[in-house]
């Protein structure tokens, strides 16, 4: 019986072990990688070795510690978490996608969220390199850059809407053919440096090392080729969170609903990081939570210690 399972190896996972171990609770971390999207580098041509994560050495340090500690460490996804009852208190048991069983008195799920992709040809092969998922992280790099931003939804106007602010152009291409009554589509539409294609679709990413060009089509099957320096898929990010879909109180969207201490609806579980209500994607506050997670969790074991 582990005093707590960590879900989840990128920084608020890391960051949580790490803290529990400090603690000395008997603390396990659960995870197919260590490091988590820190492991992936947005490639550019004007841009050499650009370490683009702030708080990386962070990470890295916590990451190696775990690489060491063998022990506290089991590398595999999970399928479920359950909880169960017990005469001498509540445990949890987190089912491993290999069938393995490993059961804990406390949880903490730090498992991110995943970006929903175009699935077209050339995403893959320029993934990171000219193409990547985030506005809210590399914006700061395409100042008077040529850019695209895909999506339909919020995140796509926001995303296009910060990088209006530093870069040369915008295109901001979406499926749908109407436009959207929110304040950051009428600042997006009458922006000198924005440019909306309605109605399109991208059906291929073409480029050389980096991705160079979008291949669109409209509604009435014209094509169209953009150039640019970067790509921004942002159609959607996807909580990693259906293991635990039956047991604790989540949004409309899957993030798992916390209070400030990180608790969730279920005493003994919390959670960290993407996967949760906060901003996603940003390793400082994700180590933050992470942390806050784990002193959460110590305060919850105390006692039965």
């Amino acid at each position: 019986m582990y005093d707590l399972i960590v879900i989840g190896g990128g920084p608020a996972g890391l960051t949580a072990a790490i803290y529990g171990l400090q603690k000395h609770l008997n603390v396990l971390l659960v995870s197919k990688d260590l490091g988590g999207k820190t492991n992936y580098r947005l490639g550019l041509p004007w841009i050499e070795d650009y370490h683009v994560i702030r708080g990386l050495e962070i990470v890295n340090k916590f990451r190696s510690e775990l690489e060491y500690l063998d022990f506290a460490r089991h590398m595999e996804g999970v399928e479920q978490v359950t909880r169960h009852d017990d005469p001498k208190g509540a445990y949890f048991v987190v089912h491993t996608k290999g069938g393995g069983e490993l059961q804990t008195r406390s949880v903490i799920l730090a498992t991110g969220v995943r970006q929903q992709r175009l699935n077209v040809p050339g995403e893959k092969e320029f993934i990171m390199r000219g193409l990547c998922y985030s506005a809210l992280n590399y914006a700061p790099l395409f100042i008077d850059k040529q850019t695209a931003v895909v999506g339909d939804g919020d995140l796509a106007l926001r995303s296009a809407a910060e990088l209006a602010t530093v870069a040369g152009h915008v295109t901001l291409i979406r499926s749908v053919r109407e436009s959207s009554d929110t304040p950051l589509y009428k600042k997006l539409a009458t922006s000198s440096n924005v440019s909306i294609l309605n109605g399109f679709q991208v059906v291929e990413i073409k480029g050389d090392q980096y991705a160079r060009s979008l291949i669109v089509k409209g509604l009435d099957e014209s094509i169209q080729e953009i150039v640019i320096d970067g790509t921004f898929i942002e159609m959607a990010l996807i909580p990693n969170t259906q293991m635990v879909k039956d047991l604790v109180e989540m949004d409309g969207q899957g993030r798992i609903k916390v209070d400030n201490n990180k608790c969730t609806s279920i005493p003994g579980l919390f959670a960290a990081g993407d996967a949760t209500l906060s901003h996603p994607e940003q390793v400082l506050i994700a180590i933050g939570e992470g942390a806050k997670a784990a002193l959460s969790a110590y305060d919850y074991l105390l006692p039965i210690l």
